[in-house]
């Protein structure tokens, strides 16, 4: 039987022993779609979820692509360093025009593979197309919404776009931070938001097998990175007294919701050991039902899952 550690435990391995960071893989994005559809049958959000399968297919297929970025040099990174700061921060580097590329991508593919058994609604369909005639003739109106969805402006976002804006975004900047060695990451960054780009996380992961055995990571809601955060800690407000953990009657074990007492916010948080292929973003979108438990309880969503924006008047 698999023993679990206590908070004091963890706190007391050997932190060099620790995987600090984990930058995206070639497949992150495969790995997302087919667990989407993994999770999709049956699912209160079926037709949503494929559809956001099919939209990280695209994905995959534009991250797999040679893209030319530019590197940030040793100095950048020495600021970074010295400043105790994500080097690519989202809300201080600027976006080349190469993003809006990946998006025009992802549209052409979303548009192309659509098949009998999974077609596109004329809703969907009008959408991508009107954003991507946008992305060609209104270049500034497609940057602002991008940075209204990066800065959370919820009184500014088109909720219809957002799911495919942020997709291009996260491609973008997934391809910025992939291979970035560790220990160029400045080792104490603040907390709570990713170390590579300084975004939030949209949930949390506690691992099975090998050096990160019972271990967790945060998964940034941009770049997919994933960085240790200790357990039995708030993943907003850093608290370790007040938190809670709420899960469905016959929901699985290994999905729960994290609560915080001290600043009323909860992120879910995953157990590989109960549920193997949990994968950050696809498993929080389909546990849309402990979501509505955790409104009921007067708790608030730390952020947005990327696929689906719960607006601010909602």
């Amino acid at each position: 039987m698999q023993r679990i550690l206590t908070r004091g435990e963890i706190e007391t391995l050997d932190r060099t022993s620790i995987v600090r960071l984990i930058t995206p893989v070639a497949d992150t994005f495969s790995i997302r779609a087919q667990r989407l559809r993994d999770i999709a049958i049956d699912n209160p959000i079926e037709d949503y979820l494929l559809l956001i399968a099919q939209l990280a297919d695209a994905q995959q297929q534009v991250f797999a692509q040679d893209w030319t970025l530019a590197a940030l040099d040793e100095t950048q990174l020495a600021q970074a360093q010295a400043h105790g700061m994500p080097p690519f921060s989202a809300s201080s580097i600027k976006r080349d025009a190469t993003w809006r590329a990946m998006l025009s991508a992802i549209l052409e593919q979303l548009l192309q593979q659509t098949t009998h058994s999974n077609p596109l609604t004329d809703a969907v369909r009008n959408n991508l197309v009107q954003l991507a005639d946008d992305i060609n003739n209104q270049p500034e109106l497609i940057e602002q919404q991008a940075d209204d969805l990066l800065n959370q402006a919820l009184e500014r976002i088109d909720a219809a776009r957002a799911p495919f804006i942020m997709a291009g975004l996260q491609v973008y900047w997934s391809q910025l931070v992939a291979g970035l060695e560790s220990q160029k990451i400045p080792a104490n960054t603040p907390f709570g938001l990713c170390p590579c780009c300084g975004n939030q996380p949209v949930s949390s992961t506690v691992m099975l097998g090998g050096p990160k055995e019972q271990i967790r990571y945060a998964t940034c809601s941009l770049c997919s990175s994933q960085w240790h955060i200790v357990r039995v800690t708030c993943t907003h407000c850093e608290d370790t007294k007040k938190l809670a953990y709420h899960s469905l009657e016959e929901g699985s074990a290994g999905i729960k919701a994290e609560s915080c007492d001290h600043c009323q916010h909860y992120r879910k948080i995953f157990y590989l050991d109960k549920e193997q292929f949990a994968e950050a973003f696809a498993d929080d979108l389909a546990s849309l039902p402990l979501d509505i438990l955790m409104g009921e309880a007067n708790f608030y969503r730390a952020n947005n899952n990327p696929y689906l924006w719960q607006l601010a008047e909602q």
